[in-house]
């Protein structure tokens, strides 16, 4: 082999393992890991939350609320204080403002998709919609749901949302509210 062939050898074994060594097959999974770690996914991000205060027409704290977004939709949770006892419907509405007393500040029931009121409605439901909220005889209350296919982003638009608990039960059909009376407390969501 001439001194020519052998040095155009070398350049060329060279320029191979160069070659491979740069990870141009995507499939190729002896990429260096950075470069494997910057294209994953960002798993280990926190879920979007919002949450929002409770208060009633007077100013006095009512409780409060976390919404957190998973990839079913978003969950509720209410922790609701100072009620009364009983049954009260309780609602997204599609309005972050809630100004005493009457709180018709926070606008009607989320409601995206124009569907009729109430989880036992065939043509229902609002996005806003939710199981009535159950208070004990000590003025507290829980409630855990999930709103199915929403986001918080939907939800957090460009007006907000809020959360209001009515004085009496929803009969989960009579649109628009399910006769669930007046607006006992009310709180502005705010992302987390």
């Amino acid at each position: 082999m001439t001194p020519i062939q052998t040095f155009l050898g070398a350049t060329m074994l060279a320029g191979a393992t160069l070659l491979a060594g740069c990870g141009n097959d995507p499939q190729d999974s002896s990429a260096a890991p950075e470069a494997q770690t910057a294209q994953a996914p960002a798993a280990d991000m926190p879920p979007m939350t919002a949450t929002a205060t409770l208060k009633t027409a007077d100013g006095k704290d009512a409780g409060t609320v976390t919404a957190t977004e998973r990839e079913d939709g978003i969950a509720i949770a209410v922790s609701a204080t100072a009620m009364s006892a009983g049954e009260h419907g309780i609602h997204v509405h599609m309005t972050g403002k809630c100004e005493g007393p009457k709180f018709e500040s926070a606008g009607g029931h989320w409601n995206p998709t124009g569907a009729k009121h109430g989880l036992s409605n065939p043509q229902g439901q609002h996005h806003g919609d939710m199981p009535n909220l159950t208070v004990a005889s000590d003025g507290t209350g829980k409630l855990d749901y999930v709103i199915r296919e929403a986001q918080i982003g939907e939800m957090m638009d460009a007006d907000g949302a809020a959360l209001v608990i009515h004085a009496k039960v929803d009969d989960q059909m009579t649109d628009p509210s399910g006769d669930s009376g007046d607006r006992m407390a009310c709180g502005v969501f705010t992302r987390g």
